[in-house]
């Protein structure tokens, strides 16, 4: 089987092994046209047919073939999702049989920090060093087919001996075996065989969401990492769009995305992380962006994708040639509704922002009160800023008993000139004047996105094992009510005060005028701050109070910010994992809707992801009692 380190390359025809010779091909090349209204990839091209299926054996047909609606009707709906060692987990010749007709595409999963272990064939103390320096650079996990980037989420089951209190090393709540994604074909397989064989299957791009979605104990992953090709369309035509358009590959990441559209004179709305799969569980879910003030949410700009559906059919996904599926995967969430392998988006104009940073204390000079009073009149100004189309990014700590920091890092103002900034922050800086609180702006005006976006956003720092988060999207509503206004202050503070720490981000996504409805979180269209916050307990903490530290925060840290707004939501992909009814905060009055699309496009209930639509039927019996992903999946 293929090492870790091999990026495969295979297009050619795919033979299936039997009886230790090439028996028939399984995969065949097939046009390049597209009803989405541009060619399909190289790699979109290389796909598994019913006519290619035809000549294989009944047996490999039932490992490797369709979902047909016969069978789904009169199969039995097994309970639970294999593991290693089950009576009916696949055979050492099935997975080699398996990486044959992947033509050497299946990796046995390796856990990033086996270097470190005696006990593993990968030791390597060289290694172990390198990943332990690296270990909360998200570069080191994305490269990775398994490695996730919140590893609290997969059981802590095998991590650098400097942060593994139990020095042990297992494969964990990691899958497997992975899959190094290059061509549809390769997708289509993995997700048949996954499905025939009663696998748990998950979809893994960059492993950045905060809960562990892709990632699973005995699973199978389809690791879409490699699908990097992207093309800019300059004049792209389709019933309700006309103009320049981005087509990328499921893989393709924030940093990518932008040194192109840099080069080509365009913005592309994306995440303001640099390692954010951008066609991944990213846009899925909605996706955030520095540009959301002017043109909404990443979701809101996708044209058309391609799919490969849960019956292993590979199609492409419209507003006119499938309007339902086209609403519910562009903001349902990922990895579940089918493995997506490319999109096409909308990209806007080369556009100029002014990026700022600075920070304030309190101090001998400037009092509790008189800092929290800087930060109500900061708050006072969200609708005004998010109106002008800007885009903060700003902490709030406590660095002490009865010690506070603000930190503004960075305020992006999007098409605003150096003057226009200083017109848009005056009123607020005034109230900071006023107040006698000091700060000093570092303010710099780029000519477009992309130098702004480098210069603005540094590199996420991840792999805590000893924290989880939480957050909710605060609506307008609680800025136009006083008393509402009051209570967000209130629940802000109480917090921060508490030792949690507030990220947040003042921003708005409303869906722009002319653009087709999606099912993003109908919060976010209300939204004028996204707020993210966290607890921490130690390194040698019990699952015992691990779990208490859990509850806390989800009922009295975030039940107060709840409180202030019941009916508003969060956004799922950088939320509480227990968050209490996740149907209401992550999905809104889009849930039942996406439901009945679920069991339509994927009645046997092969994608599951935690706090995924349809995630109700199922449960995670975790080893831990934490609510990760270290144990059998079974129906509810």
């Amino acid at each position: 089987m293929a090492p870790q380190s091999l990026i495969a390359g295979f297009l050619g025809a795919l033979l299936l092994a039997g009886l230790g010779q090439a028996t028939s091909a399984v995969g065949q090349r097939v046009s390049d046209s597209s009803v989405a209204g541009a060619p399909l990839f190289e790699s979109e091209t290389f796909q598994v047919t019913n006519k290619s299926l035809a000549a294989l054996k009944p047996n490999q047909t039932a490992l490797f073939g369709f979902q047909s609606s016969s069978t789904t009707h009169n199969q039995p709906r097994k309970r639970c999702r294999l593991l290693p060692g089950d009576k009916s987990w696949p055979s050492d010749s099935t997975w080699s049989q398996f990486d044959d007709i992947l033509g050497g595409a299946l990796i046995k999963t390796v856990p990033l920090a086996a270097s470190c272990y005696p006990s593993w064939p990968e030791y390597d103390s060289g290694k172990c060093k390198d990943i332990s320096t690296n270990w909360t650079v998200s570069y080191e996990h994305d490269a990775d087919p398994a490695s996730i980037m919140w590893p609290l989420f997969e059981g802590r089951t095998c991590l650098p001996t400097a942060i593994n209190t139990t020095s042990t090393c297992s494969i964990g709540g990691y899958s497997s075996y992975a899959v190094n994604v290059s061509t549809v074909a390769q997708v289509q397989l993995a997700v048949n065989f996954a499905r025939n064989a009663n696998l748990r299957l998950v979809v893994k791009n960059t492993g950045h969401d905060f809960n562990g979605k892709s990632t699973g104990a005995g699973g199978l992953g389809v690791w879409t990492h490699n699908l990097k090709d992207l093309e800019f369309i300059e004049k792209y035509n389709s019933s309700g769009y006309q103009g320049p358009v981005v087509k990328m590959g499921a893989g393709v990441q924030a940093f990518e995305v932008y040194e192109k559209a840099e080069k080509l004179g365009y913005t592309v709305v994306g995440g303001e992380g640099k390692t954010v799969g951008v066609a991944g569980g990213y846009v899925l879910g909605g996706g955030h962006s520095p540009m959301s003030s002017v043109y909404g949410l990443a979701a809101d700009q996708v044209l058309a994708l391609e799919v490969v559906l849960a019956n292993g059919q590979f199609v492409t996904v419209t507003e006119e040639t499938n309007p339902d599926l086209f609403w519910a995967i562009r903001g349902g969430g990922g990895g579940t509704y089918g493995v997506v392998t490319s999109i096409i988006s909308r990209v806007h104009p080369k556009v100029g922002v002014t990026v700022s940073t600075f920070n304030f204390t309190t101090s001998a000079n400037v009092s509790v009160e008189t800092f929290w009073s800087g930060v109500r009149a900061y708050f006072k100004r969200f609708p005004a800023h998010a109106d002008a189309g800007t885009y903060a990014y700003f902490w709030i700590i406590g660095t002490g008993p009865n010690s506070f920091q603000f930190l503004m890092n960075p305020f992006f103002a999007v098409n605003h000139t150096l003057t226009e900034f200083n017109t848009l922050l005056k009123p607020w800086f005034n109230d900071l004047k006023a107040l006698g609180i000091p700060f000093t702006p570092n303010t710099t005006y780029y000519e477009s996105f992309h130098p702004a976006w480098a210069a603005g956003f540094p590199l996420e720092t991840i792999g805590s094992v000893t924290m989880m988060t939480g957050s909710r999207l605060f609506p307008r509503e609680n800025w136009e009510d006083d008393s509402k206004f009051n209570a967000t202050l209130r629940a802000i503070r109480s917090t921060v005060s508490m030792g949690h720490p507030l990220l947040a981000f003042n921003m708005k996504a409303e869906l722009p005028d002319g653009y087709p409805e999606d099912s993003s979180n109908p919060a976010f269209r209300k939204t004028l701050m996204h707020a993210i916050t966290s607890a921490t307990w130690a390194s040698n903490a019990t699952n015992a109070q691990i779990n208490s530290t859990m509850n806390t925060l989800t009922n009295n840290v975030l039940g107060k910010w709840r409180a202030t707004c019941p009916e508003a939501g969060a956004y799922l992909s950088e939320s509480d994992i227990m968050e209490p009814n996740f149907q209401q905060a992550f999905y809104g009055t889009n849930y039942g809707r996406l439901y009945k699309l679920k069991q339509r496009y994927d009645p046997t209930g092969l994608f599951y992801a935690p706090t995924g639509v349809g995630s109700e039927n199922w449960q995670v019996k975790s080893e831990d009692g934490l609510p990760d992903q270290n144990g059998r999946l079974c129906r509810v």
